[in-house]
């Protein structure tokens, strides 16, 4: 196929430079040095990451390539596992030998390298395992498509699969019941929805985008977010040039700065309350953000189950009864989706503060929803100027 004019503009380079990247053998070549050249750079991880543990399941990010994470999801009672989006094989398979786990499913966000580059040698390696995810988007060694909503069983761990289109035509996120752990759900969201940011609508239109990301915050307010890459101090500090009097940002930020100052990861509990004593604190009124927070991420052995979240490394929940003596280890969780709505600008299209702060106001007749879009194609437009600066 021939080029026309229309590719001297800067958007059709990024059209065409996707769909090379997206399309054809040089992307995975792309991807190929991608992974060689951060295995030189960051030999143990470009992150320190924590895992997190609820009563019969653990989930343990890892960090892989410059700034992806791959999640190993193990059932704790069966030593049965999950990963999702396996970028680096060899960091995954060394997570796998170290739990000594058996690896059953592949869950893949999305058709992307850097998200499904691990499919193939992992496959290799465990026969057994099968690879999930959308038909409608190229995964590498797919072998179970999804339908949106369907649910995949793994050990004793269930996931559902949501379709989430805009990132790519057919991109899916996985959410992991955790009821039958006493803990929220979670939900890994590829490059839908990071801390305090979203991914890039190549393949969709912000009308698309918005009615995925909606659907995301459907999942409830508790519902902990582990995302596809480390973007959180990029993404905050953009959202801070939006929202100047935001305090929730402010900390936020503040809290980003010092995480990645140490090279750790900001997936785990992300409250600028997450340094935590060894002993209890103190009571004191609960942080705003505590009310969204799921009361049984503590669990015994390690963490207390069945109390307040923010016990023991900052107040009781009121009229628990005395832990004085007892050893604490912070939660290393994510944030939640509650939080999110909080200061990441992409859930915020709702809020007139931001709208004012953009310069746009509902025409007379607008559908709110298509007001909606227009925010959020503003502040795509906004991050990608400031990611190009």
């Amino acid at each position: 196929m021939g080029y026309t004019h229309a590719t001297s503009s800067p958007h059709a380079w990024k059209v065409t430079l996707y769909s090379l990247y997206a399309r054809t053998r040089l992307g995975y070549l792309f991807y190929q040095r991608q992974v060689k050249k951060a295995r030189e750079r960051y030999p143990h991880g470009h992150s320190v990451p924590q895992p997190c543990c609820f009563p019969g399941v653990k989930i343990l990010p890892i960090p892989v390539l410059s700034n992806n994470y791959s999640y190993l999801v193990i059932d704790t009672g069966s030593s049965r596992a999950a990963v999702v989006d396996p970028s680096d094989p060899l960091a995954v398979q060394a997570a796998i030998e170290e739990e000594g786990v058996m690896l059953e499913a592949i869950f893949c966000t999305h058709k992307h390298w850097d998200h499904s580059g691990g499919n193939a040698a992992l496959c290799q390696k465990h026969n057994s395992c099968k690879v999930y995810g959308s038909a409608l988007d190229a995964i590498p060694q797919l072998t179970n498509p999804l339908a949106d909503r369907e649910k995949v069983s793994v050990g004793c761990l269930t996931f559902e699969a949501l379709a989430t289109p805009g990132h790519t035509v057919g991109h899916m996120v996985y959410v992991l019941d955790g009821e039958p752990f006493g803990s929220p759900p979670c939900l890994f969201s590829g490059d839908l929805l990071f801390l305090a940011g979203c991914g890039r609508p190549f393949e969709g239109s912000p009308e698309t985008m918005l009615a995925s990301l909606d659907m995301a915050m459907g999942l409830g307010q508790d519902t902990l977010l582990w995302p596809g890459h480390e973007y959180a101090l990029e993404c905050l500090t953009f959202a801070s040039l939006l929202e100047l009097d935001n305090s929730a940002l402010e900390q936020k930020l503040q809290w980003a700065v010092q995480q990645r100052q140490e090279k750790r990861s900001t997936v785990r509990h992300g409250g600028p309350l997450a340094a935590a004593p060894t002993t209890p604190a103190p009571h004191r009124d609960p942080h705003p953000l505590a009310g969204m927070l799921h009361p049984n991420i503590l669990f015994h052995g390690g963490f207390l189950k069945g109390r307040g979240f923010w016990e023991g490394f900052q107040l009781p929940a009121r009229g628990a009864a005395s832990v004085r003596g007892a050893e604490w280890l912070a939660p290393q969780c994510p944030s939640t989706l509650g939080e999110e709505q909080t200061y990441n600008p992409f859930l915020r299209t709702h809020r007139p503060e931001l709208q004012e702060a953009l310069g746009l106001w509902q025409d007379g007749g607008e559908d709110p929803d298509a007001f909606r879009a227009r925010v959020l194609k503003e502040v795509r437009r906004r991050k990608d100027l400031y990611q190009a600066t």
